[in-house]
């Protein structure tokens, strides 16, 4: 039984494993269908197929590393928490990281993850040099933005649609301390958080932690969180050491914990307990502050939980989060980890990338019939703003809002079909959008 990080929906699929370049290419070449899978942390259905689910975690090796560049190679199963355990220490850094350091390289690049930092640095793809992509016909190619143009601009955020990368080279970046200097600013509401993220637009990071379920004065108060990378100079002495305990959710939350009372007692806890202020911390709390807490997908219960993660273009987001916002809230479904981001106006290279310039909110819901019922109201309030939602989280969307979401699209899909006109490299989640 599989199923990604929400762990709905759950399918029964063979699963196969490959290490490197040969098995994977065998692998392929074997298959009629199947879709190549990271370490499940896409919240969705994007890496299930029940024919066959090919996983590339033994694909796990680092290649070569340019210490004057930052070029890093290595094969696709390689995990961001093994590169930052090996790099920080020398003094490099991820580019751009997602909210987990529990994902492969090859999940980040078919995700085109993005992190706190988009709108200066733009989505991870952004600062890949090339990969190597196992096709449905067996061959393994080189795809570059100079070779294979086409095929690489598909494969960045084309969920494994196009084939499985086996290898890639990206560029780290130096960083001269393992600390970030976390800035902490409270927002009143939504208008009030929007503009601070506005002012923050100098930060190298940012986000947003923001109350879904206030209303009325207090719609959308918010924990603004600003972060850089700290200079020697500005540690402590001691500096701070890194708590790298972890603790495990060993057992499926009950349902019933989840509730309006029980979330919105939350968010108050959690807006007092991070009042305006200046510190120093290691740099595990700030970009990965639920890592600490191995399998906490389990908090959501037997059923499992849905992200939902949309995009607004900046002249329709403060209307378009309000008015999710006030959905969100009248129906009750409120969320532990409501985050709010800035995408900068960086142009993504990939067709099926999901920045674009504007806002982007994330939230968790337990799944029911209910919330099911709420994701088609907020899909519909995404795409009358002219938003859409991040492949790599959904697990209910329709394939209009697809459609109105991403103009690349029939770009991507013919250059799907050039590469795999049998749709070899098929998931639940293509086969539910029509791609």
């Amino acid at each position: 039984m599989l199923s990604g990080w929400g762990n709905y929906p759950r399918v029964e699929a063979r699963l196969l494993m490959a290490r490197g370049r040969d098995e994977a290419r065998a692998a392929v070449s074997s298959e009629a269908s199947l879709i190549a899978r990271g370490n499940g942390r896409s919240y969705g259905d994007a890496a299930l197929n029940p024919n066959a689910v090919l996983s590339m975690l033994r694909s796990s090796r680092m290649i070569a590393f340019d210490e004057e560049s930052g070029r890093l190679t290595c094969e696709a199963g390689v995990m961001l928490a093994d590169i930052l355990d090996v790099f920080v220490p020398r003094g490099w850094f991820a580019p751009v990281t997602p909210g987990t350091k529990f994902v492969t390289v090859g999940g980040m690049i078919a995700s085109d993850v993005h992190g706190k930092n988009h709108h200066g640095a733009g989505s991870f793809t952004e600062h890949v040099d090339s990969f190597d992509l196992a096709l449905a016909d067996g061959q393994v190619v080189t795809c570059s933005r100079s070779e294979n143009a086409d095929l690489f601009a598909a494969t960045c955020g084309g969920m494994g649609l196009t084939g499985t990368i086996v290898s890639a080279t990206f560029r780290l970046i130096r960083v001269e301390s393992p600390y970030i200097r976390q800035e902490t600013r409270q927002a009143a509401n939504l208008a009030e958080a929007m503009a601070l993220l506005d002012q923050s637009a100098s930060s190298t990071y940012s986000v947003a932690w923001i109350d879904c379920l206030s209303t009325g004065a207090r719609m959308g108060r918010s924990v603004i969180f600003c972060g850089e990378h700290a200079l020697p100079h500005e540690l402590p002495s001691p500096p701070p050491k890194a708590d790298t305990r972890t603790v495990t959710m060993p057992f499926h939350a009950p349902a019933m914990l989840l509730n309006r009372w029980s979330v919105s007692a939350f968010n108050e806890f959690y807006y007092r307990r991070n009042p305006a202020g200046t510190a120093i911390i290691p740099y595990g709390p700030y970009f990965y502050p639920l890592d600490a807490i191995l399998a906490w997908n389990r908090l959501y219960g037997r059923a499992g939980f849905v992200q939902y993660q949309c995009v607004l273009p900046k002249a329709a987001a403060a209307e378009g989060m309000a008015t999710l916002l006030r959905r969100i809230a009248a129906s009750g479904k409120g969320s532990f980890l409501a985050v709010l981001k800035q995408f900068g106006a960086t142009n993504p290279h990939g067709m099926l990338s999901f920045p674009m310039e504007g806002y982007t909110l994330a939230l968790d819901f337990a799944v029911d019939r209910k919330t099911l019922a709420l994701l088609g109201e907020l899909d519909a309030i995404t795409g009358d703003h002219g938003g859409r939602i991040y492949l790599a989280k959904d697990a209910c969307s329709r394939p209009d809002l697809l459609r109105r979401g991403y103009p690349r699209l029939d770009e991507f899909l013919a250059v799907r079909h050039k590469v795999d006109p049998d749709n070899k490299f098929s998931s639940l989640l293509s086969q539910r959008l029509g791609l």
